[in-house]
């Protein structure tokens, strides 16, 4: 199945062009062999991601942090159809750039949130708009894509852009095993989530460890106990490999008629083949080391721990197995398994060369990831922890881009990347400081000071505002 399971993920995350130059069928065309194509031959749920024109833009006179290694001081970027052109003290830009003056503000790579329920679980939060969970079904719903939840008129979306998100991962909720599909989305408005969907990032696959599980699916029959969520990972794992080795001898033998479609198993093989990505919600380090050796079992390395309250605890153990930790910098104690937080996660984990992002899973918290960054440096560099504004920086920008797979397209200001850029009215890291422009793929989606550059949504329209 790895070719034809290759086909069925790449063709979900790339253009449909893309797909259509590739070996996937579009609908209405045969298949090679002559016969009607199938569905898996054709492109599934492609993205449909346009990038707005938008004139060339050069900022000048402003700090610009890359989150590539580098502080520049007066510094000028230059970006033009979307791409960064150039970037530091001396840029050349055309007559015909748009001229922002950074004087006295600051420029970063737009902020990437690894953990949203944007759209999943839209505002005003009525049971109408709880679509992030699928339970109490069973503990496997690996078969569900959140995108088919995501309501693009959420109108947290907004209030998002203008807090500097260019990116987000918006994942299922965690009250199952195994939660089903993420996906990754440009943060700017859309008709549909397809015109939203990040050309070419892969999909993740959302998994819960601990209280979770066992609370939701312990009086409904198991599983009871951590001991039994780690038997329904196995198990579920063991019928995927079952499931990619049926695939991988029919396309060997190209005999007789294809196994049947099983989107559950399908979503985990892509795991086996290394195409999906593993975002695991568990907060302790004792259930995240047996997370890891279940990873070693199947063959596959988990992206992220999300939440991961007690990461600090395993910093050179995750640092070791490359797997990221998505923390918060100092939301915990609101269960058992979360009470053994620290402020100084991030620090430790960056210390010991682990990868540390800041994430949000809050509709709240996603408008202030950069205040979350700032709380986590200081609170490390009372700690006596170098800690650097560097460091910070990628917490909430290139870390979060590699666990999404799209940090050889954005979260970094260098010449080539995607224009998903921030000006700040000041230094990031202060609670006085706002995004005065978000930038995304070089169009400006926002502006606080241009009534006109701040977008809404469909479902806010009707609502008049009074002096």
């Amino acid at each position: 199945m790895r070719r034809a399971l290759s086909v069925m993920l790449s063709c979900a995350a790339l253009a449909s062009t893309a797909c259509a130059s590739g070996t996937a069928q579009t609908a209405g065309e045969p298949s090679p062999s002559g016969r009607r194509a199938m569905s898996y031959e054709r492109p599934q749920y492609a993205t449909t991601y346009e990038r707005r024109a938008y004139p060339p833009v050069v900022i000048r006179n402003a700090t610009i942090l890359t989150a590539a290694g580098e502080e520049i001081s007066s510094g000028s970027i230059y970006f033009r159809d979307g791409r960064i052109v150039a970037v530091g003290r001396s840029v050349d830009a055309p007559a015909d750039a748009v001229a922002v003056d950074g004087t006295g503000k600051f420029v970063t790579p737009g902020i990437i949130d690894t953990h949203s329920h944007l759209g999943v679980y839209a505002a005003p939060g009525t049971t109408a708009e709880s679509d992030g969970n699928e339970f109490p079904v069973k503990p496997n719903t690996s078969y569900v894509w959140a995108e088919h939840s995501f309501w693009p008129q959420d109108p947290q979306i907004p209030l998002a852009i203008a807090g500097g998100i260019t990116t987000i991962q918006v994942l299922p909720g965690s009250a199952n095993l195994f939660g089903g599909r993420s996906v990754t989305l440009k943060l700017v408005p859309g008709r549909s989530v397809q015109e939203m969907k990040f050309p070419g990032a892969p999909y993740g696959l959302k998994m819960a460890c601990g209280e979770n599980p066992k609370r939701v699916y312990g009086p409904r029959g198991g599983p009871a106990s951590r001991m039994g969520n780690m038997a329904g990972y196995r198990a579920a794992f063991i019928d995927a490999e079952e499931y990619l080795q049926k695939w991988e001898k029919w396309e060997s033998d190209q005999s007789g008629d294809p196994p049947e479609r099983d989107l559950g198993k399908e979503t985990l093989a892509g795991v086996l083949t290394g195409e999906i990505g593993i975002n695991n919600h568990c907060y302790r380090a004792d259930e995240m080391m047996q997370m890891i050796d279940l990873g070693r079992e199947f063959g596959f390395t988990i992206r992220s721990f999300h939440h991961a309250v007690e990461a600090y605890k395993i910093a050179d153990k995750l640092a070791e197995a490359g797997t990221a930790a998505s923390v918060w910098a100092d939301w915990w104690g609101f269960k058992e398994e979360a009470m053994d937080g620290i402020k100084e996660n991030a620090a430790l984990l960056t210390q010991a060369g682990a990868r540390a992002i800041l994430h949000s899973d809050s509709g709240s918290g996603i408008q202030r990831l950069y205040q979350e960054a700032a709380k986590a440096m200081f609170a490390g560099q009372r700690a006596g922890i170098a800690v650097t504004t560097n460091d910070a920086i990628r917490w909430i920008t290139a870390n979060p881009a590699w666990v999404l797979g799209i940090d050889d397209a954005t979260g970094t200001l260098e010449a080539g990347k995607m224009a998903d850029v921030v000006v700040w009215s000041g230094d990031p890291f202060s609670v006085y400081t706002k995004a005065e422009q978000v930038y995304n793929d070089g169009w400006l989606v926002y502006d606080r000071n241009d009534p006109e550059r701040q977008p809404r949504m469909d479902f806010e329209l009707g609502q008049v505002e009074h002096d």
